[in-house]
C-alpha cells in the first residue's frame, strides 16, 4: 500500500500560490490569512476547503491539527528594500512571532510540526545589522531544529526577477543526500554565507546548507506571457507616455529608442523608482528588455506598479502589466481564478510566493524531509 501523502500547515495563505507549489506533494489540512479579500480568493480556487479568516495571534493552537510541515510566506514589508525596513519586530512582518507562537503552543501538545518552511525577502538578512535574521535562526536552534537557507529567483522558472530567501528547518535525521557538500553561488550567495558567518557559535552549530539540485534551463521569456492584444482601455494617454519618458535616463531612453528603431514588436518592463542624483531625490523610470520582468509587488505597496512599453511599426505605447500576465509570472496552474478587480488580482500575486519555485522545493528537499520523519517514526 502506498504511503499517505505527508500534511502541511498554510500560514499567511493568501491566494494559496504555497498551496498550488505544494499539491502532488502534501496534503493541505489547515490554512490561515487575515486579508479579507485574500481569503476570498483562497476559497475560489480550493472550493470546500476551510481557510481560517483571522489575525495569527488570535489562532487557537488547539484546534490546529498535526503536519509533517509548517509553511510561512510571513509579510515582508517591514523587510523590504521598498517599505520602511521597520524590522521583524514592526506590525506587519512581526507577525512572523505570532506564527512561532502558534508552534510553540503545538510543541506543548506534542505535534508541531518537523518540518517548517519560512519565505521572505532576502532583506531580512540585513535587517537591523543582521539582529533580525540572528534572532530568527536562534529561535529556531533552541526549539531544537536543524536550520538553513536558500535564496530562490522565481527567474529560474519564469521571466520574473524574483528572488526570494527560504529558511528550512527539520527536526530529526537528515538524510545526506539533502546536505551541500559545497556551497552553490545560486542558492548560497555571498550575502547569505556573510549572514550565517555572523551568527553566535552555538547557534552556527544548527545550520546546516541544503542541496536543492538546479531545474532545467527556462525557456520562456517575457514576450511569451503578454497579452498581443489587450482591451483598448488598458493603454495609457499620449500624455503619460510623455510623461514617463521624461523621467528616463539617457541609459534607458537609449534603450528604448533602440527597441522602436528595430521596428519589431518588443515588450519593455518599466518600474519608476527613487535614484539619488547629485544628492538629491529624483524619479526615474527604468525600462529592461532582457525579456525578463522586473519583481512583482503589490499596487499598495512602496513600488510603483510594474509597466510595459509595447514597440511595432516605429510606435511605442505603454500600459499596465495585466493581472493575468502577472499570474503567468508568478506560475499559477492554468485554471486559477483571480479577483475580477484588477487591482485586487495584482494584490494577491503581488503578496504572493512564486509557484514553480515551491513546487521545486517542495519535490526536491520537504517531501523528502517528511518522508524521512515518517520512515524514523515508523520505525
Amino acid at each position: 500500500m502506498a504511503r499517505a501523502r505527508p500534511t502541511f500547515l498554510e500560514f499567511f495563505a493568501g491566494g494559496g500560490m504555497a498551496r498550488q507549489g505544494l499539491g502532488g506533494s502534501f496534503d493541505c489540512v489547515f490554512s490561515n490569512d487575515f486579508d479579507p479579500m485574500k481569503c476570498a480568493a483562497y476559497r475560489r480556487n480550493f472550493v470546500g476547503e476551510p481557510i481560517s479568516e483571522g489575525d495569527v495571534w488570535n489562532l487557537d493552537a488547539s484546534a490546529i491539527p498535526a503536519a509533517s510541515l509548517a509553511w510561512a510566506s510571513f509579510p515582508c514589508q517591514d523587510l523590504s528594500l521598498a517599505g520602511a525596513r521597520r524590522g521583524l519586530n514592526a506590525p506587519r512582518s512581526g507577525a512572523f512571532w505570532g506564527f512561532w507562537n502558534i508552534i510553540e503552543a503545538l510543541d506543548t501538545y506534542d505535534r508541531a510540526p518537523k518540518t517548517l518552511a519560512l519565505e521572505n525577502v532576502p532583506g531580512l538578512l540585513s535587517s537591523h545589522g543582521g539582529r533580525d535574521f540572528t534572532s530568527l535562526v536562534t529561535h529556531l536552534a533552541e526549539a531544537g531544529y536543524r536550520v538553513g537557507a536558500m535564496t530562490i529567483d522565481a527567474a529560474l522558472f519564469s521571466p520574473q526577477s524574483r528572488p526570494r530567501l527560504f529558511i528550512v528547518a527539520h527536526k530529526g535525521k537528515i538524510p545526506d543526500a539533502l546536505v551541500a557538500e559545497t556551497l552553490d553561488p545560486a542558492f548560497h550567495p555571498t550575502n547569505l554565507r556573510d549572514a550565517v558567518a555572523g551568527l553566535p557559535h552555538e547557534t552556527r552549530m544548527a545550520w546546516v546548507w541544503w542541496r536543492l539540485p538546479h531545474p532545467p534551463k527556462r525557456n520562456v521569456d517575457l514576450a511569451a506571457v503578454l497579452e498581443r492584444d489587450p482591451p483598448a482601455k488598458a493603454w495609457r494617454s499620449d500624455q503619460a507616455l510623455e510623461a514617463l519618458l521624461a523621467q528616463m535616463a539617457p541609459l534607458h531612453r537609449a534603450r528604448l529608442d533602440a527597441a522602436v528603431n528595430d521596428g519589431a514588436w518588443r515588450a519593455g518592463a518599466v518600474f519608476r523608482r527613487i535614484r539619488i542624483e547629485n544628492g538629491k531625490k529624483v524619479q526615474r523610470a527604468e525600462v529592461r528588455y532582457d525579456g525578463v520582468a522586473g519583481c512583482l509587488r503589490t499596487p499598495a505597496g512602496g513600488s510603483s506598479k510594474q509597466l510595459l512599453l509595447v514597440s511595432e511599426n516605429g510606435r511605442v505605447r505603454l500600459r499596465p502589466l495585466l493581472a493575468v500576465e502577472a499570474a503567468r509570472l508568478m506560475g499559477c496552474d492554468e485554471g486559477y481564478q483571480l479577483p475580477e478587480n484588477e487591482t485586487a488580482a495584482l494584490k494577491v500575486l503581488g503578496d504572493g510566493v512564486s509557484v514553480p519555485v515551491v513546487r521545486w522545493l517542495g519535490r526536491n528537499l520537504l517531501a523528502p524531509l517528511a518522508n524521512r520523519a515518517a520512515v524514523d517514526a515508523a520505525a
